[in-house]
């Protein structure tokens, strides 16, 4: 069979070769999607340290990056602590306790409010009072000096964790209170429809009768008088349920009194 000529071949369009989802199924034949393939792993944990004493703070930092941590900031003060946590927004803040300018528990209040990262406290001391006042403004745990990374470590992942579960709770919370407004919002809309619906069945009963009425008193064809109705509501600027009634209160049988009653 002699070969087809080359100017007998099918042409095949381009963009018809194969189609995007064509494409896509071939790209997820393993099994896999091809997004979660260039999805980029998760990075080492963030931290910014705030500590005054210098000394201190690269002990901290060297502590923590021997650990797999990433320090992305470092703070002297409250002030520093603030502005750094929110610029990088990091997994979790070292926040000693005694600083200038602003001390650690205040920094650590205003980092709590803004709902940025969870803080552990670092402190020298161990009273009450001053745990109280930092749990108070909103610190996730708190770790004494000197640092240890059996104590340390275990106290960021706990609070780490801890700041996720209440972020957790607070999604629910907030999908539940817009759920709920979603489902106040449609309660309201059906029984604004219900209502809508009683009236205009209302209404057209009460036409009905004065169309009856109409009929019946005055001679009018039931087409002649719905269209009565109907054009004196227009011109008159009268609704048709009112204007129904005025005719029923007029032509309508009279209510027995209570001398016929009896």
């Amino acid at each position: 069979m002699a070969a087809r000529k080359k100017s007998e071949e099918p042409s095949i369009d381009v963009d018809e070769v194969l189609t995007d989802e064509e494409l896509k199924a071939v790209a997820e034949e393993d099994g896999e999607p091809a997004e979660r393939k260039t999805k980029p792993e998760n990075g080492p944990r963030t931290v910014v340290v705030a500590e005054d004493e210098a000394v201190n703070r690269m002990d901290l930092v060297a502590m923590l990056e021997d650990n797999g941590y990433e320090v992305v900031g470092q703070a002297a003060n409250g002030e520093e602590a603030v502005e750094l946590t929110r610029k990088f927004r990091p997994d979790v803040v070292c926040m000693d306790v005694k600083m200038p300018r602003m001390d650690g528990i205040a920094a650590a209040g205003i980092i709590c409010d803004e709902n940025i990262a969870p803080v552990v406290m670092l402190t020298a001391f161990s009273q009450t009072d001053l745990v109280k006042k930092a749990t108070g403004a909103g610190a996730m745990a708190y770790v004494t000096k000197p640092y240890e990374e059996s104590k340390l470590l275990p106290t960021l992942e706990v609070a780490m964790g801890r700041f996720a579960e209440i972020n957790d709770l607070l999604d629910n919370v907030e999908r539940s209170e817009r759920k709920l407004q979603e489902t106040t919002d449609q309660l309201k809309e059906t029984e604004e429809k219900l209502k809508k619906a009683e009236d205009t069945l209302e209404e057209r009963k009460l036409v009905d009768r004065a169309k009856g009425l109409l009929m019946d008193k005055a001679d009018f064809s039931e087409q002649g008088a719905f269209r009565w109705i109907q054009k004196t509501s227009m011109d008159q600027r009268i609704p048709k349920k009112r204007l129904a009634q005025a005719i029923i209160a007029k032509y309508g049988d009279p209510k027995p009194s209570e001398t016929d009653e009896r």
